[in-house]
């Protein structure tokens, strides 16, 4: 029998600006992509040129029967030189919210999605104590286009925000870049995570003052477990990759989880993904109940704050694959929410076969796009998944093999 949700639960799927809009130039990564480093093999480009077609993409996905859309406003573009704001960066991206109520999408909107005004970064970016000064002007500038978005997420992924601000310490070492290509990338900073909090609740304050929406921030979830034994080496990981990020959500209206897969932590630390012919085009073990596991351990850190996913999917080429990994992965979250968690929606990611930070190879959309012709063309799994959202009711679930 499959699990009918609340009236309002949200079905619907997720984007980033650099990933689809395509051409940022004045943002940090542009400058990365464009470097030569061997850790960014591919570039944006033209990316999707959604910064032009975003309307196509939320008409497939309101006629296949979601109805949300998160998507973010870019920085970059917004303030591309400091102090500096186009107006007409903001009317792009008012018309982006204009065109999903338009379409009956709720419009689910992200700040900071891993990339920086090139300017930002040459301070310092989050290893500078004035960045939470900085991010707070964006956060006013960009308010009163958002005052009538029901969801904002301040930042996305802050734990990564700050292992990427180590990784940049190690961009010209051998050694590290061929451990971040095997799935280790170096712990987050913590100096840097210390700022990415105290932004995003300066964040949050501006946003409460000037809008009605629900606010909060999305965290990368590792779902680690204990090898027998290693339940004080468990507990270190989880402290070191995530929980400050998640207490920091307590006083929040929502907590985005963002999960796909699992790690085993060992007597010495999280381990690598073993190879496996399971594994996904990204390399990660094919866990589908690691989303189950996130939202368990967010429920126990926030003491409570409301759940949203707003990430969680597989990098294949088979789209069979992907509507099982999802039915498993909706099946740990049903139990989740049978179990007392309050859960507020599903967002998959991707909408869209879009650029995945250095890489096009890793296909995550429930959307296939050319990129010669731009063309969209919807999945079966965008067909499934509204199915699901059309009948608010998570898979059914097979008694005979359970």
């Amino acid at each position: 029998m499959s699990s009918v949700l609340p009236a309002n639960f949200l079905w619907g799927a997720s984007t980033s600006p650099h990933q689809t809009e395509g051409d940022n130039l004045n943002s940090d990564w542009w400058v990365l992509e464009n470097s030569g480093i061997p850790l960014i093999p591919e570039r944006s480009g033209d990316a999707l040129d959604s910064y032009h077609r975003y309307s196509e993409e939320m008409a497939l996905l309101a006629e296949a029967g979601l109805n949300a859309y998160r998507f973010g406003v870019e920085w970059a573009r917004i303030e591309p030189e400091r102090g500096e704001l186009s107006r007409a960066a903001l009317a792009h991206y008012r018309r982006m919210v204009d065109t999903a109520l338009g379409c009956g999408l709720t419009p689910v909107v992200t700040l900071h999605h891993f990339t920086n005004p090139r300017w930002f970064t040459e301070l310092g970016g989050w290893t500078n104590p004035e960045a939470v000064g900085h991010f707070a002007g964006f956060v006013r500038a960009v308010a009163p286009i958002l005052s009538d978005v029901p969801w904002i997420c301040t930042i996305n992924e802050p734990n990564m925000v700050a292992s990427m601000a180590a990784v940049q310490r190690h961009i010209t070492d051998p050694n590290a870049l061929r451990n971040i290509a095997f799935g280790l990338p170096p712990e987050p900073d913590l100096d840097s995570g210390r700022i990415l909090i105290d932004a995003h609740h300066a964040a949050t304050a501006i946003l409460r003052a000037e809008t009605d929406a629900a606010v909060g921030w999305s965290v990368a979830q590792q779902a680690f477990v204990a090898s027998p034994g290693c339940q004080e080496q468990l507990a270190e990981a989880n402290r070191v990759w995530e929980d400050p990020y998640l207490a920091a959500a307590r006083d929040d209206d929502f907590l985005g989880t963002q999960a796909y897969t699992s790690r085993t932590v060992g007597p010495d630390g999280p381990i690598p993904h073993p190879d496996s012919p399971d594994n996904t085009l990204t390399n990660w073990a094919y866990r589908p109940d690691a989303l189950g596991l996130a939202v368990r351990h967010a429920w126990e850190v926030t003491d409570g704050t409301p759940v949203l996913v707003t990430e969680n999917g597989i990098a294949t080429a088979d789209d069979a694959r992907r509507i099982a990994y999802t039915t498993e992965a909706l099946t740990s979250l049903g139990q989740a929410m049978a179990d007392g968690i309050d859960v507020r929606g599903y967002l998959h990611w991707s909408a869209l076969d879009n650029y995945e930070w250095g890489h096009w190879l890793p296909t995550f959309g429930l959307i296939a796009v050319d990129r010669q012709t731009f063309t969209r063309t919807a999945k079966p799994s965008l067909s499934w998944l509204g199915g699901l959202a059309r009948a608010n009711a998570l898979p059914p679930v097979d008694t005979e093999n359970a």
